[in-house]
């Protein structure tokens, strides 16, 4: 199929834009003359659904993507095992949708005389709330992993990894806010942050340009933790995990209530 090009389209069901501003795409990409995959939602696909996304790469020799920060799609796909060979990220947070379309079509090589639309639902039953690493950033520090109540994480001083994904509580982002590398992202956080994918301020290191000289990296770690505290996120993470303890407790007591 040369030069066949698709849509995805994440219905984000985590409110992080509006529903009008998702039907207002919605409208806006019909024109565009390709093949359109509307996926409620695109971090539930990729957790539990990646043959699908498997299938659109052998089916298709360039996938579209308009959903988020692409500094968390890209690091969500690593992190989930999801494969696509030549994709591009358009971040419908902070771009509208006639920026957005004008972009799209730019990208667009050969367009359809139709479009192809199709409305495509997970089978996952529970919000997909979880956290994602950016390897690129991560000091193997912990902090993370130990600030964690609930499981989520699999900490070495060689290796972190979300082992538990699900097992994360809906809407707690406290523990990416102790991060001192900001190395953790939430994507459906409503926030517009590097805690929901921005690109963080300041300097980017590697894993290995941190290896490659330990003083550098640990006197970086300890500026970022003094900043988290002078910022009050490690406070208001705190207040984060509590609040979800809580809820979590109530759940138990009430379980038709639970988020």
């Amino acid at each position: 199929m040369t030069n066949k090009t698709c849509l995805i389209f994440c219905n984000c069901g985590a409110g992080i834009i509006s529903d009008e501003k998702k039907d207002e795409l919605s409208e806006a990409f019909k024109p565009l003359g390709v093949d359109i995959y509307e996926l409620h939602d695109l971090c539930a696909f990729s957790l539990n659904e990646k043959d699908f996304l498997h299938n659109l790469d052998k089916d298709y020799d360039k996938t579209l993507i308009a959903a988020c920060y692409p500094r968390a799609i890209k690091n969500m796909f690593e992190q989930n095992g999801v494969q696509l060979s030549n994709y591009e990220v358009f971040n419908f947070r902070e771009a509208g949708a006639e920026q957005i379309t004008a972009e799209l079509s730019g990208k667009i090589e050969e367009k359809q005389d139709e479009t192809f639309y199709e409305i495509k639902k997970t089978d996952l039953k529970v919000p997909a709330w979880y956290p994602i690493i950016d390897k690129s950033r991560c000091t193997l520090c912990g902090q993370c992993a130990r600030f964690c109540v609930f499981g989520v994480y699999s900490y070495n001083k060689k290796s972190l990894e979300v082992v538990n994904p699900l097992s994360c509580k809906n809407n707690c982002p406290a523990c990416g806010r102790t991060c001192p590398a900001s190395a953790i992202i939430f994507p459906r956080l409503p926030e517009n942050s590097a805690l929901s994918g921005a690109e963080p301020t300041g300097e980017k290191t590697s894993g290995n340009d941190q290896k490659g000289n330990l003083f550098v990296m640990l006197n970086e770690r300890n500026n970022a933790r003094r900043n988290i505290f002078k910022q009050g996120a490690f406070q208001q993470a705190e207040e984060e995990k509590k609040r979800a303890l809580e809820e979590l407790k109530n759940s138990f007591k009430n379980p038709k209530n639970d988020a």
